[in-house]
């Protein structure tokens, strides 16, 4: 074996060795579906055209140049790059962190954080690929509409959510110091 290939494998077993990244295969897996997703609505719908599936949910195409909520969305094209860059550095600190995390034990972060990971790189992808993100799925109630989203957002979301659960329960069962 050549010192770069054994070079090579000590890198991969300290990667797979540490911390939680057992979970990036479920990044790997959020974001496959997310870009599979976005291609088949591009693909079938037409810029703001809408295919209602229940009473209160519908696809609708939409191409979102800002952040959440669109927020940033009119500004001059500076959010394009300023987002990227944004999502690589959230990127490479959950990559880190989920390094850092004990093996075994909080796998609710871990997921959480992979979770969060996929999303940010799924949207990532879009801002690089197209300039904006792809949106489409447009919950609703009579003329209400919350903002449309994908894949890669609900994926963050959801991540989020675990995030927060696990530091409660984490939170919960520290021990206040002082009692022994």
């Amino acid at each position: 074996m050549s010192e770069a290939t054994s070079e090579m494998s000590v890198t991969e077993t300290r990667w797979r060795a540490r911390g939680q990244v057992r979970w990036l295969w479920l990044s790997a897996a959020v974001i496959v579906v997310d870009q599979i997703t976005k291609a088949l609505i591009s693909g079938h719908l037409g810029l703001f055209d809408s295919v209602r599936l229940l009473p209160f949910l519908q696809l609708t195409l939409l191409h979102n140049s800002g952040a959440a909520f669109s927020f940033l969305s009119q500004a001059s094209g500076w959010q394009r790059w300023f987002f990227v860059g944004l999502g690589l550095v959230v990127s490479i600190a959950i990559l880190l962190w989920l390094r850092r995390l004990p093996r075994n034990g909080r796998r609710l972060l871990g997921i959480g954080l992979a979770l969060v990971l996929a999303g940010a790189l799924g949207n990532v992808i879009d801002r690089v690929a197209y300039g904006y993100v792809i949106d489409f799925i447009d919950v609703f109630y009579g003329h209400w509409h919350f903002p449309a989203f994908n894949v890669a957002d609900s994926s963050i979301t959801i991540g989020a959510i675990l995030v927060i659960i696990d530091t409660l329960i984490a939170g919960y069962h520290q021990k206040p110091e002082g009692n022994e």
